[in-house]
């Protein structure tokens, strides 16, 4: 009982966060709104810096080669409160609309980037919402 209330506890301050984070955060032309990917990577124990670094870089080139992504985020986490169940980076991109994140999704550079980011990933968890 006692983990389950932990567990739910941690979701929404992550959703809240989230949502603040989006509702604070301008998106394409300053303009707010859209629809937020959020998207989070626990790496598996023996990836390397270096592989690590790669996979950094590799998500962030996403931005320049699928046009649909409005705005692209990341960061590792620095949460003092040890909640991230071994999650360190989190990543956040926009879209004007669903149809935008389809697009994204069925990208081939983003089937690619999944493929590439495989042997080395421990865990993802990906959250979609409409930032208001």
């Amino acid at each position: 009982m006692k983990n389950n209330l932990v567990l739910l506890a941690a979701a929404i301050l992550i959703g809240g966060l989230a949502l603040a984070f989006a509702a604070d955060a301008p998106a394409h032309g300053g303009k707010r709104g859209g629809l937020v990917h959020m998207v989070s990577f626990k790496f598996k124990p023996e990836a390397t810096p270096a592989q690590i670094k790669e996979v950094e870089d590799a998500f962030r080139g996403l931005k320049k080669k699928i046009p649909q992504v409005m705005s692209y985020e990341w960061g590792t986490n620095v949460s003092p409160e040890n909640l991230n169940k071994g999650f360190t980076h989190g990543f956040i991109l926009t879209f004007k609309d669903d149809k935008d994140r389809d697009t994204y999704l069925k990208h081939p550079d983003h089937a690619a980037f999944a493929k590439m980011v495989g042997p080395v990933l421990g865990d993802v968890f990906v959250v979609d919402f409409w930032a208001k």
